[in-house]
């Protein structure tokens, strides 16, 4: 395949690897950075090459942007030609592998891509991950301190409650990574926000035990990722004795985490809040580390 870029003059005859080549859309940079963020909202993964550096000649300008937002579909530009089907070849690897950290990759653009510009590039490629999605069911002193803390540590929360003037009387509103809703936990609305119960994380804080005990046997029907629950080592045996008694297995029951937190001798509603956030990002890196492990023992 011969391959000609900008006012590079192609002199070699280079032999490309056999790959799945992305459809790619022609984008401007903010463009690219609107789609990649959209189909983060909706719970997707993206990687995003972004050129750094131009030395001497070459197509590509400092700058440009190219989404990976598929297996096969790609919008954005970082050059075209040799130098752009290389860095998609790299962004594929990271969209396959699951990978996770960014890398800056060099390309000279010379023999081994068919060129004779005597230029090189730097592109960085970004793999971005949606956040994790954690319902709070219930507003109370517990919620509404755990909800915050959670958006800012990048979490895209959502809390349910719908008793009048809850939220309000917090001062929960919804914001950045964060949806305020005075809604039931089941309510289509909620549902909407969260996304894809399998990967998303619901914790039970309400104002009542048996509705506690109602939304965990809910969460569990749902097929949350994880399920955890506010109360003590009493309740959370009491708990487990009615999941038993309900017929629900044990891989189920395993699945519901009471008491909710790390043991940092938390007392008041704020120092709750703090170590379930703790528990709960210690959870998120055991994910990510997890499939890491995966992706390195099937390479």
């Amino acid at each position: 395949m011969r391959v000609r870029l900008g006012l590079c003059q192609t002199i070699w005859q280079v032999d490309w690897p056999a790959m799945s080549v992305a459809q790619v859309r022609t984008a401007s940079a903010p463009e690219v950075l609107r789609e990649a963020l959209a189909r983060l909202d909706a719970g997707g993964r993206v990687v995003v090459a972004t050129v750094l550096r131009r030395r001497g000649s070459a197509p590509s300008t400092p700058g440009q942007k190219l989404a990976l937002l598929t297996r096969d579909e790609a919008l954005g530009t970082v050059g075209g030609g040799a130098v752009e089907r290389e860095v998609l070849a790299a962004m594929q690897r990271a969209f396959d592998g699951g990978k996770c950290e960014p890398e800056i990759v060099r390309h000279e653009l010379g023999a081994s891509l068919g060129m004779c510009c005597g230029g090189a590039v730097e592109v960085l490629i970004e793999p971005m991950e949606a956040s994790v999605r954690v319902l709070v069911v219930g507003a109370g002193h517990v919620g509404a301190a755990l909800a915050p803390i959670l958006a800012g540590l990048g979490f895209r929360v959502v809390v349910a409650d719908p008793r009048d003037g809850a939220l309000a009387a917090r001062g929960l509103a919804s914001g950045p990574n964060l949806v305020a809703l005075g809604l039931e936990h089941d309510d289509d609305e909620v549902l909407a926000a969260l996304g894809d119960p399998s990967a998303a994380i619901v914790l039970v804080m309400t104002h009542d035990h048996q509705l506690d005990q109602e939304i965990l046997e809910w969460a569990l029907g749902l097929g949350a990722r994880f399920v955890g629950g506010v109360g003590s080592r009493a309740k959370a045996a009491r708990t487990r004795q009615r999941l038993e008694a309900k017929g629900f297995v044990e891989a189920d029951i395993e699945r519901v985490r009471m008491p909710l937190g790390l043991a940092i001798g938390a007392r008041s509603p704020g120092e709750i809040a703090i170590s379930i956030a703790a528990e709960v990002v210690s959870l998120r890196a055991a994910w990510v580390a997890a499939a890491s492990r995966e992706v390195m023992s099937a390479t």
